[in-house]
Formats: structure tokens, C-alpha cells, sequence
């Protein structure tokens, strides 16, 4: 069975599905704030806030990514790049084990069911410009900025 939640979040709200006890999709959306009661909602929510505090930086959800082979692959190179870091279109192609597929590592980005938690905002242009990202680009930059204000702090 299929539950959902919206919870707010700083860069508005997210909405959060789970099936068969596993998170099938994160996602920014203008429904209003609902909760679900389900324990792996809560759970996903509580991670999720703590990351948008600053205080998480890897997340530990069961996670249903069904795509093509490909598709998988590039959503498992996602969940590779650190905390704070970035990698552009044709590093992520080529770590998924096509290094030309560079517009399919793209469209597998524009796809991935599960933002934040596969961090495809972590993936920028080969000369550092932001591009591209579902959630738009003024979300994308905000979340690249809290990665990286957060890893700031760590050092100092």
C-alpha cells in the first residue's frame, strides 16, 4: 500500500511516498501539509529535517528506485558523492560505466524518484554552472549552499 506526507521544509514543501515498506519518492510539490502516520513517513521526515537543520549528512532509508539498468546505476553513483560535494554530468556518466552517456546521466538525474536522499542536486556542469535540476535551479543552489555552509562549519 501506498502512503504519503508533504512536510515543510525550507526551500517549500516536500512530499514523501512510501510502498511496500521502502521510500519510492521524494519530491517538491504545492500540496498542502499532510501526514501519513506511517512509521517509515516519520522516519523519513525526521531525516529529512535534520538534514535541512545541518545536523545529518547521510541518510539511512530503505529506498525503491526501479528504473532501467542504466537509470540504477546512475542513481547508485548519486548516492556516492559526499556530503557538500559536486560532480559534473560526465563524471557521473562514467561512473555509472558509460563515460559518453552523458545526456542519459542527465535524463537519469531528471527522473530520479528520490531527491535530496539521491542527491542528484550534487551534479553540476562541467565548468561549475548550475544546470538543470527538477526542483528548479534556485532550489538546487540552496541545497548546494547548505551542504556546503554545513561543511564549512565541520572544519573550523
Amino acid at each position: 500500500m501506498k502512503n504519503s506526507s508533504v512536510i515543510a521544509s525550507p526551500t517549500g514543501r516536500v512530499k514523501i511516498a512510501v510502498y511496500d515498506d521502502q521510500v519510492c519518492s521524494i519530491g517538491f510539490t504545492d500540496e498542502p501539509l499532510c501526514s501519513g502516520g506511517d512509521p517509515l513517513l516519520e522516519k523519513a521526515e525526521a531525516q529529512l529535517q535534520e538534514y535541512f537543520a545541518g545536523k545529518r549528512r547521510t541518510f539511512d532509508l530503505p529506498l525503491k528506485l526501479e528504473g532501467t539498468e542504466f537509470q540504477e546505476r546512475v542513481w547508485q553513483a548519486l548516492c556516492r558523492i559526499p556530503y557538500g560535494s559536486t560532480c559534473s554530468y560526465s563524471e557521473l556518466a562514467a561512473a555509472a560505466g558509460r563515460p559518453k552517456a552523458i545526456r542519459a546521466a542527465a535524463q537519469a538525474c531528471h527522473v530520479n524518484p528520490i531527491g535530496i536522499v539521491v542527491p542528484c542536486h550534487r551534479v553540476i556542469g562541467k565548468d561549475g554552472s548550475l544546470t538543470g535540476y527538477a526542483g528548479g535551479i534556485e532550489k538546487k543552489k540552496f541545497l548546494l549552499e547548505l551542504e556546503h555552509r554545513n561543511e564549512e562549519q565541520v572544519w573550523q
